[in-house]
């Protein structure tokens, strides 16, 4: 006879309950009973969270740690690191917290890495070895319901300031530059869940330090530049239709000139926006990530300014920022994020 999910109640209430359960517990909750662990391991519970609209909607954030003060430190700032880790914030509960390092890197995550959320978990990929400076094939990927990271099967190759976008439980990488320094067309996808990497095709040219986003299940490839025109940003992008594996080129969808890293985004009318130019108050260092019907802003109103974190509803009929009070760890510059659903 199989056991009742919570003894005394009836199946469907005893379901209402579990998916009620805040995705910070759900590492324990999987160690109550077989079942349990079974509808979290098998991935029912999270369907249904998302079906019933339960699901919680996470940032999570590449984000310089604090330094520890003390003398020996302050006597020789130059002679300091800025470590990153990766920071969650709750744009609903106003919630923080720090996710354990990844094992290879205990004392900061490789320089300029970037992340992805795909099926409830959190996809880090490539960047930097902070000692060496060496490009990274490595990926992580870090699963809320254990709590735990596990060792993902290596990018085909190493690339560096590329962009990224998932779609459906798949994480896309294209561009960047590889170690020698020259701009990159080709794409690739990473199944999560099958941890496998299939080619994705290339895009017209090569685009590095360009960056991705997703709107309306396509993921765009937003400006960047070719190895000839070093550091001079096109106002192009290509975007990837993602049923159809096709390419397509799209003039025009970018500031000409313009660095499109972190604050590029979807805009209203489902185009893109600039989000440093559209908030004043982060016109420096913007960080840019849509969380649900919400876009979390991090950035600074002038260089040396104090880094804020703000969140703005789209769609509404007042779109203003709203202050968020943040705990000191977590003041820190976001280099990048994503979005998680759990």
């Amino acid at each position: 006879m199989e056991m009742e999910l919570i003894p005394g109640l009836p199946s469907d209430m005893a379901m209402e309950c579990l998916i009620r359960v805040s995705y910070k517990w759900h590492h324990v909750a999987r160690c109550v009973s077989k079942r349990w662990r079974n509808l979290i391991d098998g991935g029912d519970l999270y369907r249904l969270r998302k079906q019933s609209g339960k699901s919680s909607r996470l940032a999570c954030l590449v984000q310089s740690l604090p330094t520890p003060s003390s003398p020996a430190l302050d006597a020789k700032p130059s002679h300091r690191r800025t470590s990153y880790g990766l920071s969650v914030f709750d744009p609903v509960s106003y919630e923080w917290e720090l996710l354990p390092p990844i094992p290879t890197h205990p004392d900061g995550l490789p320089l300029f890495c970037q992340v992805a959320g795909a099926e409830g978990k959190l996809v880090v990929l490539g960047g930097w070895d902070p000692v060496s400076w060496e490009p990274l094939r490595d990926v992580w990927v870090y699963d809320f319901r254990l709590g735990s990271w596990r060792r993902g099967a290596d990018m085909p190759c190493a690339r560096s300031f590329f962009a990224v976008g998932a779609v459906k439980g798949v994480v896309f990488v294209a561009g960047g530059h590889d170690a020698s320094k020259n701009a990159m067309r080709t794409a690739s996808a990473y199944d999560v869940g099958r941890d496998a990497w299939v080619d994705a095709g290339e895009m017209g040219e090569g685009r590095d330090e360009c960056e991705g986003v997703v709107v309306k299940g396509e993921v765009w490839v937003v400006g960047g530049y070719e190895t000839e025109r070093q550091g001079r940003f096109g106002g192009s992008a290509e975007v990837l239709d993602v049923g159809k594996g096709r390419w397509r080129r799209v003039e025009g969808a970018w500031v000409e000139g313009r660095c499109p890293r972190g604050c590029v985004g979807e805009g209203k009318d489902g185009g893109l926006v600039c989000w440093s130019d559209e908030e004043q108050l982060v016109r420096v260092g913007t960080c840019a990530v849509r969380v649900g019907d919400r876009v979390v802003l991090t950035g600074s109103v002038c260089p040396g300014a104090p880094h804020g974190v703000f969140s703005v509803k789209i769609g509404g009929k007042n779109e203003r920022l709203e202050a968020v009070d943040v705990p000191r760890e977590f003041s820190g510059f976001v280099q990048s994020g994503c979005c998680v659903e759990i």
